[in-house]
């Protein structure tokens, strides 16, 4: 084979590859964008579609119930699927959405639909879930001491701020999404009985990850830890993983046994 006919042929092939090449990294790179158009057109409270009670409310990236046992949930929509981000990821098929309608098929196949309201009354509904106070740069020092039974306890508490930033994405007043930047903490907590320590330990928001849901604690602040009782199951800590401008606040009780065991409690 001649010598012309042979670097035609590697040319050729050569082109073929970075074709190739370039279609491949096309389509991995094609990952589906966040419709944010449709996600403002849902904030603001929405009623079940002939009735008058409230079924939730929608306050930038955050769906709120009308009741106090049912946790706030990050949503996303992308396309026509609406996306519910708690515990279990959930999708729901979008069947249509206008700006005072919205029609989805819940996982029983039933189509749902909702109407939203311009009355202000209906914030009442939503009154208990308030954002919580932030503790932000603060270098916060708490201790106490605790008699119980025959023995005297000592707790610490020392809230350091950190430099680890945190990105709160939200809406302003013309519907662009903008970032706010936050910052979290470092939290000690520190047992002791008279001068043996029971318990020492440096909390960060991750120590929370298997009672926080995910795509909530990426976008969360640890804010604080404080004291609430001593019963028999030992010390008990309230922790407050906090979305920042949200009423978003997951309460996780820390247990510290009498024996410096220690257990989670949401």
């Amino acid at each position: 084979m001649k010598t012309g006919t042979l670097q035609f042929i590697a040319l050729l092939l050569g082109a073929i590859t970075t074709i190739a090449c370039g279609n491949k990294r096309s389509n991995t790179d094609r990952t589906p964008s966040e419709d944010l158009t449709a996600k403002q057109m849902l904030q603001g409270i929405w009623l079940n579609e002939g009735e008058y009670d409230p079924a939730f409310r929608v306050v930038g990236d955050t769906i709120f119930y009308p009741d106090t046992t049912s946790q706030p949930v990050y949503f996303q929509i992308f396309k026509d699927t609406l996306v519910l981000h708690s515990a279990i990821t959930t999708k729901y098929l979008i069947v249509k959405q206008a700006p005072h309608l919205f029609v989805f098929k819940n996982q029983n196949g039933d189509i749902i639909r909702y109407t939203k309201t311009e009355d202000k009354s209906y914030l009442t509904y939503f009154e208990e879930k308030r954002p919580v106070a932030l503790n932000q740069n603060r270098l916060i020092k708490r201790d106490s001491v605790i008699i119980y039974g025959n023995d005297h306890y000592h707790w610490y508490i020392q809230v350091n701020p950190t430099t680890y930033k945190v990105a709160k994405q939200t809406y302003n007043d013309d519907g662009v999404e903008v970032d706010n930047v936050y910052y979290d903490n470092i939290i000690h907590l520190s047992l002791y009985r008279g001068a043996t320590q029971l318990y020492s330990h440096d909390f960060r928001k991750n120590d929370f990850r298997h009672q926080v849901p995910q795509e909530v604690l990426v976008q969360s602040i640890l804010s604080d830890i404080v004291y609430t009782k001593t019963n028999t199951d030992g010390f008990h800590f309230n922790t407050s993983v906090c979305v920042p401008d949200s009423p978003t606040s997951y309460q996780i009780t820390i247990i510290v046994s009498f024996n410096g065991k220690v257990r989670l409690k949401v």
